[in-house]
């Protein structure tokens, strides 16, 4: 391990002296404890938080970040220590403070405007008042067209949106934001981030937690929070720096020979080692020396290195990285396989798909979708919400009749509802599928049982379940009395017990922490390497990268298909990262400022928020020279604008984007 490492190991940054607040500040929290019985949920954390600041609160599922916000938003008391918002005790700012939980908060029968109508009586918000917050904040979320709907037919974007004005409602000075954008897609995060910069450029401050950690990239700072304590606070860029490692791309054809080397091999320059769709990363203390040391081991087992980058940490790299030298990281425990490592081949078509169509009524909600995914593949469904992925799932496993097309599910067609086929395939859908009333081992047990698990083999596999979740010893307590991320973690383990052929994960890991969140895609290559097919839905694109293949679907269509690295490639133009200062004029928010003043001349999808900088795509690189001279006609100082790769959810947006605006 890395000097850095060790260092933090011992020594974290604890921000532990406490500072006086300025007069800007907003959010004031010092020694902060939260015991519920013997159980300590808090443990005296310290920070403060500045007007017009995005701060993220990020950590494990179990780490105190809800209980933090409770306290925050005055609806629990504190057990020690201070919380002053705006100066005041939390309990008595409330009416400063817009709250929106983990729970969805909407009223689903009724619609926009009432529920809007209904949360500003709630606040005694006066009419006239009411009236201009309700188009400045409908316009702003893009919902202004949509007054009349029922919010339950609404999508999930749509509804975090609404659920955001409605907390915007009685114009907070404090926005405090639990994992707001689970099970959103990525254009509505996209936009939903958006949104929040804008009105931190007006002065409204916002505290949000998050399990995506590209989304706490777009955070001024970041608190890392772990086992009720924070444990290092800084700007995206700082946490990263002080990481003291760096980040190889490793790309061979024969990956999971290549991850086992990396991983056993005794070396003090190689920290960590994960595989993604078509490539490895590896975390090293020293680039040059790590390069080496990846080249030497290639050549020692004959392995074929298709290409070497080196490339930033991510704030995920950091996050996984410090929960492991606290030793959070859950363990690996190897499946147990009945059938003795039989593995199918993988040149077979597990699932096969031809001019696949589905209608409800008028509405064609798939339309002449094709789809090859053979056995050891893992193939990425995907798209926004309301693009097709679960009607199309739902179809391929026999779910849901097709309207038109071809269909073959493990080699059979016509009938896929037989029970043969049926102890072939898992699925995990969308919505969590088991029983809130049940104990864990109880619907362990049921599920085994539906799947037809040997009755001698069913304890083993209901063991490696329990173990795999670190739920030993809480085996009896009600599933429904579990988080959400546990939830996902039990809904896996109880969708591959049978050892399926074939299986499908619509949104696994939806509210999933990035520990767990790796475990999940352990265990999805384990399977996929023994032969299983995989089809998975994600709206979190950095762990599509896991994939060996994927497809993005608009509007019910495939419109681009393969590898991570193949779509990032297509993408037309460049993605430039763009950081800029005020010149001659005070401006209090020059990145916010650059965004508009671009989105005044280019399409607003091609310009976002990422904290302190922003990303642009420009169609051509001549476009550079237009964004420089925009930018200095509105008196702001370009400090660095620099080309970077594509991510896939900058792929992504694109490809939905122009899609979209095709004729």
């Amino acid at each position: 391990m890395s000097q850095s490492a060790t260092t933090y190991s011992q020594n974290p940054i604890h921000p532990s002296s406490f500072i006086p607040h300025p007069s800007n500040c907003v959010l004031h929290v010092h020694d902060l404890h939260k015991h519920y019985g013997r159980v300590a949920a808090v443990r005296g954390i310290d920070f403060t938080v500045q007007q017009g600041e995005i701060f993220g609160l990020i950590g494990p599922d179990g780490a105190g970040k809800t209980t933090t916000f409770h306290i925050l938003g005055g609806v629990l008391e504190a057990t020690a220590g201070e919380v002053q918002v705006l100066g005041q005790p939390a309990r008595d700012a409330r009416l400063k403070i817009g709250y929106l939980t983990q729970q969805f908060s909407l009223y689903l029968d009724l619609s926009l405007d009432e529920n809007l109508r209904y949360v500003a009586g709630l606040r005694e918000v006066d009419a006239q008042i009411f009236q201009e917050r309700r188009r400045k904040y409908l316009q702003l979320m893009s919902l202004d067209w949509f007054s009349d709907r029922l919010a339950g037919q609404l999508s999930g974007g749509m509804k975090q949106k609404l659920a955001l004005c409605c907390a915007l409602v009685s114009q907070p000075e404090l926005l405090l934001l639990d994992e707001p954008t689970t099970g959103v897609d990525p254009v509505s995060r996209r936009e939903f981030w958006d949104v929040l910069a804008a009105l931190a450029a007006e002065g409204v401050t916002v505290v949000v937690a998050t399990p995506y950690l590209d989304e706490a990239e777009r955070c001024d700072r970041v608190a890392l929070m772990y086992d009720g304590q924070i444990q290092e606070i800084g700007t995206p860029a700082e946490l990263k720096r002080n990481l003291g490692l760096h980040r190889l791309e490793v790309h061979t054809p024969d990956l999971a020979s290549a991850e086992r080397i990396l991983t056993s091999a005794p070396s003090t320059h190689l920290i960590d080692t994960q595989t993604f769709g078509d490539r490895l990363d590896v975390l090293v203390s020293d680039p040059q020396a790590g390069e080496a040391q990846v080249k030497q081991l290639f050549a020692q087992h004959n392995l074929d290195l298709s290409a070497l980058e080196s490339a930033e940490p991510t704030l995920e790299n950091v996050f996984v990285t410090r929960l492991r030298q606290q030793g959070s990281a859950p363990g690996f425990f190897e499946f147990p396989r009945a059938r003795g490592g039989q593995r199918r081949a993988t040149d077979q078509i597990a699932i096969y798909a031809n001019k696949l169509d589905r209608r409800f009524g008028e509405f064609q909600a798939v339309k002449n979708v094709n789809i090859e995914i053979r056995y050891g593949e893992i193939f990425g469904l995907l798209g926004a919400n309301g693009a097709g992925k679960t009607t199309t799932i739902k179809m391929l496993c026999g779910l849901l009749p097709a309207s038109a097309g071809d269909i073959s599910l493990g080699g059979e067609r016509g009938n896929l509802r037989t029970s043969e086929l049926r102890r072939r395939i898992g699925y995990m859908s969308q919505k969590f599928t088991l029983y809130d009333d049940l104990t864990i081992l109880q619907n362990l047990e049921f599920y085994s049982g539906v799947y037809g698990v040997p009755r001698k083999l069913r304890r083993e596999k209901i063991d490696w379940v329990i173990a795999t979740c670190g739920l030993e010893g809480q085996e009896n307590m009600l599933t429904g009395q579990l988080p959400g991320g546990w939830k996902q973690r039990v809904a896996f383990g109880s969708s591959v017990m049978h050892e399926p052929d074939i299986l499908f994960l619509d949104e696994p890991t939806s509210g999933v922490d990035p520990l767990a969140r790796r475990q999940f895609w352990r265990l999805i290559n384990d399977f996929a390497r023994n032969g299983t097919a995989i089809l998975v839905t994600t709206h979190y694109l950095e762990e599509a990268e896991q994939c060996n293949r994927m497809s993005f679907m608009v509007a019910g269509e495939t419109v681009l298909e393969g590898s991570p690295s193949q779509i990032k490639a297509a993408q037309p133009g460049q993605l430039l990262e763009v950081v800029v200062t005020a010149s001659e004029r005070h401006e209090p928010n020059p990145t916010q400022a650059a965004s508009n003043v671009l989105k005044q001349q280019m399409e607003p999808w091609r310009v976002s928020i990422f904290a302190d900088r922003l990303h642009v795509a420009i169609n051509d690189p001549a476009e550079i020279d237009a964004v420089r001279s925009r930018l200095q006609a509105a008196h702001l100082t370009i400090s660095s604008i620099r080309p970077i790769p594509y991510s896939l959810e900058d792929a992504f947006i694109g490809v939905v984007q122009r899609t979209q605006v095709k004729p």
